[in-house]
């Protein structure tokens, strides 16, 4: 089934081209069924291409799923054409009053910051409790993992010298977990941050369960035991290229850059990269859908509570 997404949004002509079939809005007001409602608070500086990677794996679902766009209002991003913003885009403060079936909260290139001293971290607080009794099922990436377990169980994060970059091989902790359903006993994953979280302290909150790790890598993904928070340290949606474009921009800024682990052929940077994950990573965002949001929000979506 569709995804149902904003009519001039870039990312449509990419996605039609893939054969991945997305709904307009002017198409969608002639269905007569409920739709999943998604809010995507889109923290990474490449807005597009975040929103092309993740509305990618948002197709797959057993309904029609309608995205929205969430941005910061304290903080201006520089990297993205305000006008984008000003069409695709809603703000906290006009959504406040909404519920949702279930949330993204993306990853952000601010690990090397302390968290309260994120521009934003304020308003990202505010959201994240907002969340707590408007959104059904939330799904944190990357730094927004980090943030969320932070926030909501005081785990903190810790640097790790250079940056983790690559793709890594992971196991899955919990084989009866229905966001593995349908995993391999082993598959890979992209990373790339300079922060982590350790397994003691997921360990050491009840309300947390462990569900995969990593020998290079560390923890991958944690969800609160009610199944209303899951937390993924890496990036399933990443495309073939992110960490080549990644590699190749940080080299550019003169960045102590190292080739990312596992993922040119020979380690070559010249060689086109294979792809390990996508089927993995497309089937954890439709696990977290069907599973998580679908079969377990109220069908009255303003019965969502804390």
């Amino acid at each position: 089934m569709p995804i149902k997404i904003p009519n001039q949004l870039p990312a449509t002509p990419i996605l039609e081209g893939e054969n991945i079939f997305v709904m307009t809005e002017n198409r969608a007001m002639h269905q007569d069924i409920r739709p999943l409602r998604l809010l995507i608070l889109n923290l990474m500086p490449t807005k597009i291409v975040t929103e092309t990677q993740l509305l990618r794996k948002l197709s797959n679902s057993p309904l029609q799923v309608e995205v929205e766009f969430l941005q910061t209002i304290s903080h201006v991003s520089k990297n993205v054409d305000p006008q984008h913003l000003a069409s695709f885009y809603t703000t906290f403060e006009k959504v406040r009053d909404l519920q949702y079936d279930g949330m993204i909260i993306t990853g952000a290139p601010v690990e090397n910051l302390e968290f309260e001293d994120v521009d934003y971290w304020r308003e990202l607080c505010d959201i994240m409790s907002w969340a707590a009794s408007n959104v059904f099922s939330t799904f944190h990436i990357c730094w927004g993992a980090q943030a969320g377990l932070y926030y909501h169980y005081g785990i903190p994060k810790y640097p790790l010298g250079s940056k983790l970059s690559g793709i890594y091989k992971h196991f899955v902790c919990k084989p009866n977990s229905m966001l593995f359903r349908g995993f391999d006993d082993e598959f890979y994953m992209p990373h790339s941050r300079y922060t982590d979280v350790r397994e003691a302290d997921i360990l050491a909150v009840p309300e947390l369960e462990l569900l995969s790790v990593s020998d290079e890598a560390g923890v991958f993904a944690v969800k609160s035991k009610d199944n209303r928070r899951v937390f993924v340290t890496g990036h399933p949606e990443y495309d073939a290229d992110t960490l080549a474009i990644e590699y190749f921009r940080d080299k550019e800024k003169g960045l102590p850059a190292k080739v990312p682990q596992n993922y040119f052929p020979n380690d070559d940077p010249a060689a086109s990269p294979v792809v390990h994950w996508r089927a993995h990573g497309q089937l954890m965002y439709t696990n977290w859908l069907n599973y998580y949001v679908y079969q377990s929000t109220p069908y009255d979506i303003t019965r969502v509570s804390g």
